[in-house]
């Protein structure tokens, strides 16, 4: 049975996770933490649906075994792909999942010009497509794949004129809100603004991740209050990204 001390696991392909856990410290301050990023297996928006199941799950598994009380799928790509799947095969565990802002956005800009950037895998997963169908009477949904730009915020280009000239290229003149359907994405804001400008409004889904969490331990009386902790892990050898992500999520 969970306690209250057990930690909130967050997962994500890499660093891009990393944006839901500042959400989380943030609403949830006195909690412990322990986020576990897959670098060595990223992108995951590339593989098949399955093999991201697969990833997910066996992630989810390793990381129980170290107490955990919630597991964060701070992935887009991942929750597309796995959220069913963990929900059944661990149904004593809250698990969250984070999806594209889309309905925010759409609220907020009735009739207006929508782009929702993401991973390939994400924009052709289910969920997306079910919630596009949805609101595509309320505003005018636009998919923005963007490979590459995953795989320069790991590579700690994610403020960088690489990025500038990626965006550049991909972001619409016209655009009234744009939807950060990747984790990793929020780290590009700079760029964002530098080849926009201020005139886009910007949905982060991590913001309802968190709200999210915090209901679901509250409802399961598993809140903590403190000590805090914070422990950070990645598949990929070396300290590079342990380092990134820490620094990500004003650790260091």
């Amino acid at each position: 049975m969970a306690k209250k001390s057990d930690y909130i696991a967050v997962f994500d392909s890499g660093v891009g996770g990393i944006s839901v856990l500042r959400q989380l410290l943030r609403v949830l301050p006195n909690e412990r933490y322990l986020y576990f990023g897959d670098s060595i297996n990223a992108p995951y928006g590339t593989r098949p649906e399955a093999e991201v199941r697969q990833l997910t799950i066996a992630a989810a598994e390793k990381l129980r075994k170290r107490g955990i009380k919630a597991f964060v799928i701070a992935c887009n790509t991942a929750t597309s792909a796995a959220f069913e799947a963990l929900r059944e095969a661990f149904p004593d565990m809250a698990v969250i999942g984070i999806e594209p802002a889309l309905a925010k956005a759409a609220e907020a800009f009735p009739g207006g010009h929508v782009g929702v950037m993401a991973t390939p895998g994400t924009l052709k997963g289910a969920r997306f497509l079910n919630n596009k169908a949805r609101f595509d009477a309320v505003c005018r949904v636009n998919p923005l794949p963007a490979p590459g730009l995953m795989e320069l915020v790991e590579a700690e280009k994610y403020d960088s004129p690489e990025a500038d000239a990626l965006l550049d290229a991909l972001l619409p003149q016209d655009l009234d809100a744009l939807v950060l359907g990747c984790t990793h994405y929020p780290f590009t804001e700079p760029s964002i603004r530098r080849v926009r400008g201020q005139k886009v409004a910007l949905f982060d889904g991590a913001v309802i991740t968190a709200a999210e969490t915090k209901e679901a331990l509250a409802a399961a009386d598993l809140l903590y209050e403190g000590p805090g902790e914070v422990i950070v892990e990645n598949s990929m050898p070396g300290e590079r990204m342990v380092s990134l992500s820490r620094r990500l999520a004003g650790l260091e």
